[in-house]
């Protein structure tokens, strides 16, 4: 994709595929559209072939795909990798396969007074959009890749997919992976840099889905209206951390620590910064020392602490932290077994808190995607809602606590993509909940029947009585009583 001072362009492939020029990105499309279009109706029976199909290589690559993942991170828990890209690229699949044919059922809409007096009848059909573009990003790229094929697949669509040149060893992979099981007018990953993100962004799919950086989103959305290609953006932002009074201390250290630490907090909807109340600031600093302690008890040579992606990566964060230092933040380095990273083989780093932060930091400006947290306080709710409204809306957002009035105040005072309450992260693997942004955090949704739509166009079909109704209502000239009576019973309602 587009370069951003975000992303790194070392590749650890020596091995990877010669990536396709763009006219071969456009015999790829116009080989699928020819086939999608000599397949016509795309039947139940070879939707599910095809999530079969993704599902089976998904389970048989899962040892090389978190070997490939090892690799381009520099150090990534193999376990991890098979959680949070096999596991979770194939749930999404294994719940389209089993709701795809209630999803392509018609549904019934009623039909407007008086037609629906003489037998005519409405409904709606999902039909198949076409050819959808997927561009993936980095920190999960198998499972960002093949969660939208899910529904892609099964509203009956082809697909092209981009994965992230950062991850390189993972997605040559997963273009041999595809290439095994589909026949390219069926699905297709093209690899490749910054030119051919460029003019993948370009084609005239008949959708495209984004997963990445706010900042590339805005030249993936500026290439795909020249052809007016309807776009679902999945993006980040700072989703933020309400911790209530009447809060479970020691859950809430847990939950939150889980999402800094997982994939060194490198996830989209990982906690960005947190609120507690200021009464209660200590206690949350010794209960996040505790539970890093708890989880990683040593964090260098830990199999199951995941490194930055890249030196880039490493050294932005790094800049964070000597940026926000500079302009008087307090920093806690939790680091339980006091070991030095001065030098290492990868590019780890210890969880972070960060304290009297302020608004002209960059941690407070960016989007850390690291395992970095500032700690904010507030006196009482309303200043830490008023702080989060002032932003741009998040992805996600999160509140602890056991207080009904305040939790419905925190929904009912906030706009986010989505919530999680008393967790972090998790309302993105509920298949049937759907995922999107909001404002600058993303653009449309997918996941489940809400994914499965996204994908199809929502096609609407109305049938008309064998009765003459123009004549009987009086609705085709020459106007006469009949019409006046028509009318007066509209206006009625």
């Amino acid at each position: 994709m587009y370069s951003t001072p975000e992303q790194d362009v070392a590749s650890k492939a020596p091995d990877q595929p010669q990536a396709p020029d763009a006219g071969h990105l456009d015999r790829i499309l116009a080989a699928q559209k020819a086939s999608f279009e000599a397949e016509g109706a795309v039947s139940a029976k070879t939707r599910i072939d095809r999530i079969d199909r993704a599902i089976a290589q998904l389970q048989k690559y899962q040892d090389d795909i978190a070997e490939a993942l090892r690799q381009d991170f520099g150090h990534r828990p193999l376990q991890h990798s098979k959680l949070m890209d096999v596991a979770a690229g194939i749930a999404p699949l294994q719940h389209a396969r089993k709701h795809v044919k209630k999803w392509m059922r018609p549904q019934k809409r009623s039909t407007l007074f008086p037609l629906n007096l003489f037998g005519a009848r409405s409904r709606i059909e999902y039909q198949p959009l076409g050819v959808i573009g997927i561009i993936s990003p980095w920190n999960f790229p198998v499972n960002l890749a093949f969660a939208p094929l899910a529904q892609a697949l099964a509203a009956g669509n082809r697909a092209m997919i981009k994965p992230s040149e950062f991850t390189p060893n993972t997605s040559a992979l997963m273009q041999r992976m595809v290439a095994e099981a589909f026949d390219p007018s069926e699905v297709a990953v093209v690899t490749g840099g910054p030119e051919i993100g460029e003019a993948f962004s370009s084609l005239p799919f008949d959708h495209l889905i984004f997963t990445g950086a706010t900042s590339i989103a805005r030249h993936v959305l500026a290439a795909a209206a020249r052809n007016l290609v309807p776009v679902t953006l999945e993006l980040g932002g700072k989703s933020p951390v309400i911790i209530g009074k009447s809060a479970n201390t020691a859950l809430a250290c847990d939950r939150i620590i889980w999402g800094k630490i997982t994939n060194a907090g490198q996830i989209c909807l990982a906690p960005d910064y947190c609120f507690v109340h200021e009464d209660q600031l200590q206690h949350y600093i010794a209960g996040f020392k505790t539970s890093v302690a708890k989880m990683l008890p040593s964090l260098l040579h830990n199999p199951d602490y995941t490194s930055i992606v890249n030196e880039r990566h490493y050294q932005r964060l790094q800049s964070y932290l000597a940026d926000a230092k500079a302009k008087g933040a307090t920093i806690i380095e939790i680091n339980p077994a006091s070991e030095s990273f001065e030098s290492q083989p990868y590019h780890k780093m210890p969880p972070t808190l960060l304290l009297n932060v302020t608004d002209d930091m960059l941690i407070m400006q960016e989007e850390i995607f690291g395992p970095l947290l500032p700690v904010m306080t507030y006196q009482n709710m309303g200043d830490a809602l008023h702080y989060i409204n002032r932003r741009p809306r998040p992805l996600g957002l999160y509140y602890f606590g056991h207080d009904p009035r305040e939790e419905r105040t925190v929904l009912d005072r906030t706009t986010s993509g989505g919530v999680t309450i008393n967790d972090v992260v998790m309302h993105v693997s509920q298949e049937d909940l759907p995922f999107g942004g909001v404002g600058q955090s993303g653009m449309g949704c997918y996941h489940g029947f809400d994914g499965f739509r996204t994908f199809s166009h929502t096609k609407s079909i109305f049938r008309q009585s064998k009765l003459d109704i123009a004549a009987m209502t009086g609705m085709s000239p020459p106007f006469n009583d009949k019409t006046e009576k028509t009318i007066q019973q509209m206006l009625k309602g």
